[in-house]
């Protein structure tokens, strides 16, 4: 697939031309030129310069169902360019070009798109909120020797796939171990997970059985049809179970049913139900069940507490017109991770690989690292609870765990 925007270098480019804010502050996304690793060519082939521009491909989801979290991404992303490369637009007198692809929320679409901007030269890759496409395009990575970093994708899969792939959110296993964090010792608890009867909820399902079932847990689910309506009976069968801990993993247009069947039935309020704390749009979501509940939180605006970073993140974004939420963070520590990579070299991707590997840096969360075993990335996760409802509820932080209270265990890197 084509791109759907170019980037700032010329107005002749393909689709939209990034506003100049985006321009100057889109700083820091220098890729590796074009033809080979360790020319800075131009994306056609042409000579190198001393200071060509260096070009970016950013693959995330503007249209589709996940376009709500890839257009925070991207959010992020412009204000972490501007960030990481002090509003130039440049790394060591390189222009930054960042060329946008939109993968529809589709693998093939995004496989193509990658393929694409590979052809023409580009060395890095970033993006894409989906983990079946993250999956995919990793494998392209090492096959052509460019760094990919993905985005908000949170298969487990994706650590450890290979030297030239990292990641900029969070993963599964961050996500349930924050979750553990609220039951304590699992030994001898009964944890319930309740989730669609999908890819994902079994999914789920297998990374509390991972994670707290190797504590001595013992872990039951229950699992709903995905087009179902009357949750009622599925409430009741968690109630039922008697568990110390239900997780809820839950995505679709159902949620407000879900929960309030949840409360209905005397399940919140009863027993310790633990959630994710998805985007501004789902506060309001959870009804009056919300204050009854125990969120884990990737991030959400405020998370960060007193930290320039974020507090940078969210100026950026809102000063562009627009608005922090979930997965700003993602975009943004994507770029300043690449930033980091291109200040090495714009030219070699080996070099960048090291430059990252090892790399601690504080980012909108706070303390991160990236490990390099399998290039997790270590960064801290929160406990929130909601106040107020409707359109007045909004998260509060109960605790911040550490990063390494939610490490994942290290994982021999692949290829």
């Amino acid at each position: 697939m084509k791109p759907n925007t170019s980037t700032a270098a010329t107005a002749a480019g393909r689709g939209r031309l990034l506003p100049p804010l985006a321009l100057v502050t889109a700083a820091g996304l220098l890729l590796a030129g074009c033809a080979s690793a360790g020319t800075a060519g131009t994306a056609a082939g042409g000579p190198a310069s001393a200071t060509a521009p260096v070009k970016v491909g950013l693959i995330y989801s503007r249209t589709g169902p996940l376009a709500a979290y890839g257009l925070q991404y991207q959010q992020g992303f412009e204000a972490g360019l501007a960030y990481a490369t002090g509003g130039s637009g440049k790394v060591d007198g390189h222009r930054i070009e960042v060329t946008e692809d939109d993968d529809t929320g589709s693998p093939t679409t995004a496989v193509a798109d990658a393929k694409d901007l590979i052809g023409k030269g580009y060395k890095v890759l970033a993006g894409t909120v989906d983990s079946g496409i993250a999956v995919q395009l990793a494998p392209l990575a090492a096959q052509n020797q460019v760094l990919y970093i993905s985005g908000p994708a949170a298969a487990d899969a994706i650590t450890g796939s290979n030297k030239y792939t990292f990641r900029s959110g969070r993963q599964s296993y961050q996500d349930v171990a924050a979750a553990g964090s609220l039951v304590g010792d699992p030994a001898g608890k009964k944890i319930l997970v309740l989730s669609q009867d999908s890819a994902f909820g079994q999914a789920n399902v297998a990374a509390v059985k991972e994670v707290l079932g190797a504590k001595g847990a013992t872990i039951s689910s229950v699992l709903v049809p995905p087009s179902a309506t009357d949750l009622t009976s599925y409430a009741q069968q968690v109630k039922s179970a008697a568990p110390d801990l239900v997780y809820v993993a839950w995505a679709g247009a159902n949620a407000p049913a879900l929960w309030t069947a949840l409360d209905q039935q005397g399940v919140v309020g009863s027993v310790k139900v633990v959630t994710g704390l998805a985007g501004v749009a789902s506060y309001p979501l959870f009804g009056d069940a919300g204050s009854k509940v125990s969120f884990i939180a990737h991030y959400f605006p405020g998370a960060g507490g007193d930290n320039p970073v974020e507090t940078a993140m969210i100026n950026g974004i809102t000063k562009a017109g627009g608005t922090p939420d979930l997965f700003s963070p993602d975009g943004f520590t994507a770029a300043q991770m690449i930033v980091h990579a291109l200040q090495s070299s714009t030219t070699s991707t080996a070099t960048m690989v090291g430059a990252l590997e090892g790399w601690s840096f504080d980012g909108p969360k706070g303390p991160e690292q990236i490990r390099a075993a399998d290039h997790a990335l270590l960064q801290p996760r929160f406990q929130a609870t909601l106040v107020g409802t409707g359109a007045a509820a909004k998260p509060q932080l109960v605790a911040t765990l550490t990063a390494a209270q939610v490490a994942p265990p290290t994982v021999t890197m692949a290829g």
